[in-house]
């Protein structure tokens, strides 16, 4: 089988879409067919990867809402030959809403999930900045939650509030929601500040934090703005330097005790075409 990972924190500005893009763009470096799905309305893990988020016909909204389109329909595959997108955009902030009175509303993106699981992988779930119904699906879709802690004062605060989320997914929703581990963002080697949040979030959670700092790294922060991954943009930056070796973590932590997934070919991307039109 493949494996799924969300990544969520509800606090906004911690490096959240930064590692989606830049996790799911090492993956697929790395030979692993990986699936990035955007679940969050600002819809930058989507112009993250160079894709104009403005001119999408249909978005994950149109799935998690129960149209009959299949994913295949939706998938873009803008820059790399192993990576793939399911896009988003503002309108999926109207999913919040519409799925209120729906039957099984917290388990929609698990569905759209399973659907098309065994094609990849890897599938990495960038949640939304927030503690809300799109953040359960994310979760109840995972097999394990990616926290990336920001090197600030109010880190350790805000966390306590995402694992108790956490504990509720799985009391309700997926039993089977495992902690990858938590990911410190930002970091300044030189400042008290950062030395003391990384020692505080490693003495609370101890191996459960990911060997590897995300450095600040200012080639790191223009990628977005040109869309595309850190990897494509400056490869020899200390920020690719930085994903690259956290992403190797990664594949260690998890394909140390999964079995290797076979994957099944996909089928033709109907909107192949399609995603030259929307690409920046």
């Amino acid at each position: 089988m493949s494996f799924t990972i969300a990544i969520a924190n509800q606090k906004g500005g911690v490096g959240k879409t930064t590692t989606s893009i830049n996790l799911a763009a090492c993956l697929a470096h790395k030979g692993r067919r990986t699936l990035l799905v955007d679940m969050d309305p600002q819809g930058n893990a989507t112009s993250g990867l160079g894709v104009d988020k403005h001119a999408l016909p249909m978005t994950v909204y149109d799935l998690l809402l129960g149209s009959t389109l299949s994913p295949e329909s939706i998938m873009l595959n803008p820059l790399m030959p192993q990576l793939w997108l399911l896009p988003s955009n503002i309108q999926i902030i109207g999913a919040e809403m519409d799925l209120l009175g729906v039957d099984d509303k917290e388990r929609r993106l698990r569905h759209v999930i399973q659907s098309v699981k065994l094609r990849f992988d890897y599938i990495i779930i960038d949640a939304p900045p927030s503690l809300g119904l799109l953040t359960i699906n994310t979760l109840t879709a995972a097999d394990a939650l990616l926290v990336p802690v920001q090197c600030e004062y109010y880190a350790l605060e805000g966390l306590s509030l995402l694992m108790e989320t956490y504990r509720r997914i799985r009391s309700s929703f997926n039993p089977d929601l495992d902690l990858l581990g938590l990911l410190i963002t930002m970091y300044d080697g030189r400042t008290n500040l950062a030395r003391q949040v990384a020692e505080d979030v490693q003495s609370h959670f101890g191996d459960a934090v990911f060997q590897t700092f995300i450095a600040r790294n200012i080639r790191l922060s223009e990628a977005p703005s040109f869309g595309r991954p850190i990897i494509l943009y400056d490869n020899n930056s200390v920020g690719a330097q930085c994903y690259m070796n956290f992403c190797e973590e990664v594949i260690k932590k998890i394909e140390n005790f999964k079995k290797p997934p076979e994957i099944t070919q996909p089928t033709e991307n109907p909107a192949a075409e399609a995603s030259q039109e929307v690409m920046q």
